[in-house]
């Protein structure tokens, strides 16, 4: 038993440290929820007095949760705090031209509304561009808490220290990677199933730049997976579907997997 006490010990004092430098996850994923239900409501807000109560309560929130992990004598909790929100403006209007692309791209979409309260798509980039503020403010962990809630609910996978451009359209979402050293221009569309990797997963790779760079006015269709930090795929080109890239791409391009599908059709026997 006395074994078994002193394993109890190593599990207390470690998780206990663990806990001490991370984030509630519920109170995180509460808190993105407000966010987005304020700048995206579902409910019939009137008065702009509970527009700023809510936001309000959204900012003494995130102060709390910020609070719980990080040393205020480190970090100026105030200041990133209202950092932060000082860039909510800035931030919706980038969703709303997020919206628009995506409403005026997809066939299937009928309103800029219905994009916003039912596009996977479109709430992927909503919690990446909030996620990559935070990491912009250096705060660490929550970015990630956030993007991998994002990543469980669509299937679209962004690392929050990406950087992604105005307006960015997501068709579809499921299976979608983009890498924490990519790089994407405005006015960029992707379809189900890309990935934008790195070429090798390696430790000491930390601080290099391992993930492409997709210019301004680029298509990329579905499965396709374009890697390695030096790789660029110029403006205005477009990917077709089920490519494999390790190499740049010159502007203005066309890009398509060559492969042939055959398709025999037998004449039945006739007795």
């Amino acid at each position: 038993m006395s074994t078994v006490n002193a394993f109890i010990d190593i599990l207390h004092q470690t998780h206990k440290a663990e806990w001490e430098a991370t984030p509630n996850v519920q109170d995180s994923i509460v808190w993105l929820d407000n966010l987005f239900e304020f700048l995206f409501p579902n409910n019939r807000l009137h008065k702009k007095e509970t527009y700023i109560g809510i936001l309000k309560k959204n900012q003494i929130d995130l102060e709390n949760i910020l609070l719980s992990y990080l040393d205020p004598e480190k970090v100026d909790l105030e200041a990133t705090v209202a950092s932060f929100y000082e860039s909510l403006e800035t931030l919706y209007n980038h969703l709303r031209l997020d919206a628009t692309k995506i409403n005026e791209f997809d066939p299937a979409a009928t309103s800029v509304h219905e994009v916003i309260v039912s596009y996977p798509g479109f709430y992927a980039i909503a919690v990446y561009r909030i996620a990559h503020r935070l990491t912009e403010l250096n705060i660490p962990v929550l970015p990630r808490i956030l993007s991998e809630n994002a990543h469980r609910k669509t299937g679209t996978d962004i690392h929050p220290a990406a950087q992604i451009g105005v307006p960015f359209m997501i068709d579809h979402s499921t299976g979608i990677v983009i890498g924490a050293t990519a790089i994407i221009g405005n006015n960029v569309s992707i379809y189900q199933g890309v990935t934008l990797g790195a070429l090798q997963v390696a430790k000491e790779l930390a601080e290099t730049k391992r993930h492409p760079t997709v210019e301004d006015n680029v298509i990329i269709y579905a499965r396709t997976t374009i890697l390695g930090g030096k790789t660029v795929i110029g403006k205005n080109s477009v990917i077709g579907g089920s490519v494999f890239l390790t190499k740049s791409v010159a502007p203005h391009s066309q890009v398509f997997n060559t492969h042939q599908l055959r398709i025999e059709v037998k004449q039945p026997v006739l007795d």
